[in-house]
């Protein structure tokens, strides 16, 4: 799959950065190619002959676009990537040659390289979604969006204690460990994702333009970008359509509002809360809130967006990072939130109740939505 993304792609747009916080799609096809290898000969094989001499193109930290003018023409990275996948591939195919490491024992290794393609997949359609916002052509809106409040369909979950994490999960990252009970008030939550409807009835209203609804940092924010969804745009006549990876398409009333920002998200959350007595007390849901009603099946919607939570993105209690660094999460920096569920894009592998994405409150390019709670009735 990420072989066809790069070769669908002139040369020029494979190597050109469409946002501030993405690499170009070419760095993120090399950086999966890295991976796969680092973790099967550097890790399992000690061989790490290849992964050194292209490590300071591809490895955590070297998405700089000084670092991307360096890469090789995409025809080379290609030929590249297309060598060490069948070589990998042997590889993988005769066990006798992994050893016994440990990371082969129990099926880890072929969860990580899976999950890693999968990681970087999902980045290469937010590059490919950027560029086709920047590129498309102006749409004309047959069936207008029209707004709504919010569907008043929510569900409660009880008071108690609850298992969140996991253990001993192969295909588990770091951060998912180890597993923790934790006690949880009673809480209600929506049982799908804020649709688009409800959102334009936040932009008719007025709520990008209501400082008392923002943060401090959510305004200073907000006069920084525009007041709408990242993927939103107006045709001629005043009305919204999307733009997606394969360009516009008509935005459908119940489906889950998508590229928003945690700040928007916070602010829609105030509006909704002060517009309606149905719906206050509503706030960001806490990721254990979501982990817990989706291992209870309560909730529907799952998978559509990320879904934005209220909380810092942490380690767990007793955190132990793992001993090899592409392993290890780097972003417990305070700056980064929790992210939830999955989004169309995002591949089966990674799509666990105890999977944990996080980002910058001010990015949009996540495919991200919310999902709001409430207090106990």
């Amino acid at each position: 799959m990420l072989n066809q993304l790069l070769e669908s792609l002139p040369e020029v747009d494979a190597y050109r950065s469409y946002h501030t916080r993405l690499a170009p799609l070419a760095w993120y096809f090399g950086r999966s190619m890295y991976l796969e290898t680092y973790w099967l000969r550097a890790v399992v094989q000690a061989d790490a002959e290849m992964t050194e001499r292209v490590r300071p193109f591809f490895s955590q930290d070297a998405s700089s676009a000084e670092v991307s003018r360096q890469l090789p023409p995409k025809d080379h990275l290609l030929n590249w990537a297309l060598e060490l996948q069948d070589e990998n591939l042997m590889r993988l195919a005769n066990p006798g040659l992994l050893g016994k490491h440990p990371l082969v024992c129990d099926q880890r290794l072929h969860q990580i390289i899976l999950q890693e393609h999968a990681r970087n997949y999902e980045k290469m359609l937010m590059v490919l979604t950027q560029r086709s916002l920047m590129e498309h052509p102006i749409s004309q809106v047959e069936r207008p969006l029209m707004a709504q409040l919010p569907e008043q369909e929510i569900v409660e979950v009880s008071r108690g204690h609850y298992r969140i994490g996991t253990r001993q999960d192969p295909a588990a990252y770091d951060n998912e460990e180890p597993a923790q009970i934790v006690e949880l008030s009673a809480f209600r939550i929506q049982l799908t994702p804020v649709a688009n409807s409800a959102w334009l009835a936040f932009m008719q209203e007025g709520g990008y333009n209501s400082r008392e609804l923002w943060s401090n940092e959510g305004w200073f924010w907000r006069q920084q970008e525009a007041a709408h969804p990242d993927h939103w745009r107006q045709d001629r006549s005043g009305n919204w359509y999307a733009v997606g990876l394969n360009g516009p398409f008509q935005l459908i009333a119940d489906e889950p509002v998508s590229g928003i920002s945690r700040y928007e998200a916070e602010a829609f959350t105030n509006w909704l809360s002060k517009r309606s007595d149905f719906f206050s007390g509503a706030v960001l849901q806490h990721e254990f809130q979501w982990e817990i009603a989706a291992r209870l099946r309560k909730i529907r919607g799952y998978g559509r967006v990320w879904e934005w939570c209220s909380n810092l993105f942490q380690p767990y209690e007793n955190y132990c990072p793992p001993e090899y660094s592409e392993g290890r999460t780097h972003d417990f920096d305070n700056r980064h939130f929790s992210l939830r569920g999955a989004c169309l894009h995002t591949q089966h592998c990674l799509k666990r109740p105890s999977f944990r994405n996080r980002a910058h409150a001010g990015e949009r390019h996540h495919f991200a939505g919310i999902r709001l709670v409430f207090p106990p009735e």
